[in-house]
């Protein structure tokens, strides 16, 4: 199948034979060896920067060489009209059933999950791709177990992807001996099998990309865009990419990052979970920006306030929509009270998105839809988005920073979260599921490093907890202890041995107490997977 310089090593599963063509390889390979070297300098550059705000040797600020983009007069391309309105965005990962019902879910969009909620085995991401295929062609069908058969309502909502980030490899594919990048065979494999398909529907090729850190990593995706859309002979703008701010590095530089993706962006999206992680990654040394547990960091607090208002003002500001984070309760069915407490609270998350400017947001749950769609909807007075108001902020670099002022405690209930949360996604990470109904709340990989790196820096400086006790790496072992006996007693023996818990917690300390500034999906365990 593949030629003496692409060398494929995964299960040979039937009908991958109908994504893996060679056609769509040497596409891959093509891209891999166009961009391959300048994502390996981006990532060197990346690890320079952690080097030096870890030494003290820099902060982070709005870069004085790219004033004149920030100050300048100029607005992104405008919005296809199958993204003019984004009121509500469903997310999930790419297996058969899920694709099905949240395109049947009454969003707007689907942003279709090849990252942080894709557990990257082989068969995640070939047949992931082959999900996707079928859903563009509107032959996507599942029968269920139980006997349920699930198609494709007749409008479906308008479907984005999200590629891996730069920082991620597809070790099963090796271009002239490396491994190719991760986004550009999720991005590759997508764009050539299903770009062709949704041109011949009068739509495009719609994406999220995920976890930059600068502007020249926006500059790369632009000139991949670019490149893709010449070899197939596609005019150039016809690729739509919406950016996640998800990392503290790219809140400096978000009017760079429309700017170099002006004719193909579709706005950016305020990745809460991520950025949380990404403000801990930055100053993990630093015992002044030391944040207290995950539950208390919300959007209301002074960094994340400004991280929002700034998003929502640039956005606007360059003709580009902005939207929202991710509503990630898992409503219950079974306790009328509680669930609509919770509501209650997505509710007010949602309208402080309408009031800050945003014109659109994220859910996790098919139940949620219609709850933020109403709050968008009644908040927009039924206009598609609010692209004309221009929130007037003025954030400083100083506010972005100001991690110290988040209010709240370290608790030992914090810290048992923590614990729980981590070693229970990394067990369904390594069977093979990306996205994890935990404690009433759908989890993925963003809010697993949040997890980790929390309880590494509280280790790290031995912060005391509110009941007076030191945070020790034997007191997280001691709850890791408490947590996993817990879960066993739960789920019970068999299901237990089933989760390969001892490489689970081989892995999970390993990334809580030893590695606080590498993803853990970069890490050797990631030969665990298949």
């Amino acid at each position: 199948m593949a030629g003496s310089d692409i060398q494929l090593y995964g299960p040979d599963e039937r009908d991958f034979d109908t994504i893996l063509t060679p056609d769509a390889l040497e596409f891959v390979a093509a891209l891999q060896r166009e961009f391959g070297s300048r994502r390996q300098e981006l990532l060197a550059a990346r690890a320079e920067r952690r080097r030096r705000l870890a030494g003290g040797e820099e902060t982070l600020g709005f870069l004085a060489e790219t004033a004149s983009v920030r100050e300048g007069d100029w607005q992104v391309a405008p919005e296809p009209a199958a993204l003019a309105q984004r009121w509500v965005e469903i997310t999930g990962p790419t297996d058969r059933k899920m694709v099905i019902n949240a395109l049947n879910s009454g969003a707007d969009g689907f942003m279709a999950d090849c990252e942080d909620a894709a557990s990257p085995t082989w068969h995640n991401m070939v047949t992931g791709q082959l999900n996707l295929r079928d859903a563009v062609d509107g032959s996507i069908t599942y029968d269920g177990s139980d006997g349920r058969h699930y198609e494709l309502v007749e409008e479906p909502a308008t479907l984005l992807m999200r590629p891996r980030g730069w920082h991620l490899p597809e070790r099963h594919l090796l271009v002239d001996s490396e491994p190719v990048s991760g986004s550009l065979f999720d991005f590759g494999m997508y764009f050539f099998h299903s770009g062709p398909r949704l041109l011949s529907r009068g739509l495009a090729p719609f994406f999220y990309l995920p976890k930059m850190e600068s502007h020249l990593e926006a500059r790369l995706w632009n000139d991949v865009f670019c490149f893709a859309q010449d070899t197939v002979g596609l005019e150039r703008g016809t690729i739509k990419a919406t950016v996640l701010i998800e990392t503290l590095p790219a809140a400096f530089e978000m009017d760079e990052i429309l700017y170099e993706l002006r004719d193909h962006s579709a706005g950016l999206n305020a990745g809460r979970w991520d950025y949380i992680f990404s403000s801990i990654k930055c100053f993990s040394d630093d015992r002044t920006k030391v944040l207290p547990d995950r539950g208390d960091v919300t959007m209301t607090v002074p960094f994340m306030r400004a991280y929002a208002e700034l998003l929502a003002a640039t956005c606007h500001r360059r003709g580009a929509h902005a939207m929202g984070g991710m509503a990630a309760l898992i409503p219950s069915r079974h306790d009328p009270d509680a669930n609509e407490r919770a509501l209650a609270g997505v509710r007010a998350d949602k309208h402080r998105e309408v009031g800050q400017g945003y014109d659109g947001t994220w859910v996790a749950h098919p139940d949620l839809v219609p709850v933020a769609r109403s709050v968008f909807e009644q908040g927009l007075g039924g206009a598609p988005n609010q692209l004309s108001v221009v929130p007037s902020v003025e954030i400083t670099a100083e506010q972005l920073l100001d991690l110290a002022a988040t209010p709240g405690e370290i608790t030992e209930a914090g810290l048992r979260a923590n614990v729980a949360v981590g070693f229970q996604y990394v067990s369904f990470w390594l069977g093979g599921r990306g996205a994890a109904a935990i404690n009433s709340l759908m989890e993925d990989a963003a809010t697993a490093e949040i997890s980790r790196t929390q309880l590494w820096q509280w280790v790290h400086h031995g912060v005391t907890l509110a009941d007076g006790r030191t945070v020790t790496a034997e007191l997280v072992r001691q709850l890791l202890d408490e947590e996993t006996a817990r879960i066993r007693e739960q789920v019970g023996d068999e299901v237990w041995a089933a989760g390969r818990p001892d490489e689970t917690r081989e892995l999970f300390e390993s990334v809580a107490l030893t590695e606080p500034l590498i993803e853990f999906l970069t890490l050797p365990a990631y030969e665990l997977l298949d």
